[in-house]
């Protein structure tokens, strides 16, 4: 199937390791052109595994999400770089683990910042170009909580949640001048993040994280989690031209996990 991303310009965040990096490569290897950012010192190594494997131009730069200066830098050097922006992909790491009284406000606030304001700065600085255009395609990176709460995830289960309704109000208004807005929300799938919420999992019941990727993975109809080469798939799908009609959808990347009947 060809998803028609030769030569589209995309952006994606956080996209140094994790699912952010693996929506980039998935990205270009179907020809897109890619700028990425992280403020990890992982960037230059990512963009240069993404260059290598695929082939696609890749800009790196330098920025951390929870600064609206590095945000406002970001798009812009990438649209003074390609002339065009086609495709934003917004990822950011999540919040911290918690239970509501373990947490206090300024936990709020930071999470608020990072999971929030990172989308909202983005969407911000990279509509006008896309309403100028009369066409591109918006993807967050949110988590399978925005339908089932995960367990010691408050901040993440709350602060998702009000992602979803503002990207949905979005894909409202701007659906008519020919921009998609939709979110991809993921269950458990191998990363760095969670291997740190399983060691945090493991730490609080005295197990390992052996055994809590275990329990985790027989929570899923398909019995494992999910890997982040099929979930970079699933992103270039849903930002694709080639699937133009999808919009103002919050894809489940979840195996089956969530409960819900919708």
């Amino acid at each position: 199937m060809d998803l028609q991303l030769n030569d589209q310009v995309a952006l994606v965040t956080a996209a140094s390791k994790g699912l952010g990096k693996a929506s980039a490569k998935a990205l270009g290897g179907e020809g897109a052109r890619l700028a990425i950012c992280a403020r990890s010192d992982l960037l230059d190594k990512a963009a240069a595994e993404i260059r290598g494997e695929t082939g696609a131009e890749v800009l790196a730069i330098r920025a951390d999400l929870t600064v609206p200066a590095d945000i406002e830098r970001f798009v812009q050097t990438s649209l003074d770089y390609f002339g065009r922006i086609d495709i934003l992909v917004a990822n950011a790491g999540g919040p911290p683990p918690g239970k509501f009284l373990d947490l206090a406000p300024e936990d709020w606030q930071e999470a608020i910042n990072l999971t929030l304001m990172s989308v909202v700065r983005l969407c911000y600085a990279v509509i006008p170009t896309m309403v100028a255009q009369s066409s591109g395609s918006i993807v967050a990176i949110e988590s399978i909580s925005v339908k089932q709460p995960i367990d010691n995830l408050i901040l993440s289960n709350s602060i998702r949640m009000a992602v979803i309704g503002m990207l949905k109000s979005m894909a409202n208004e701007l659906g008519p001048q020919g921009v998609r807005v939709n979110s991809i929300n993921p269950t458990f799938t191998w990363t760095e993040r969670v291997a740190q919420l399983l060691e945090h999992r493991a730490a609080a019941k005295g197990t390992t994280i052996e055994q809590e990727a275990t329990l985790v993975s027989a929570s899923i109809p398909l019995g494992r989690m999910g890997d982040v080469e099929e979930f970079g798939r699933a992103v270039a799908f849903l930002a694709s031209p080639a699937v133009s009609f999808i919009h103002g959808h919050a894809l489940m990347f979840d195996g089956g996990a969530a409960r819900s009947a919708l």
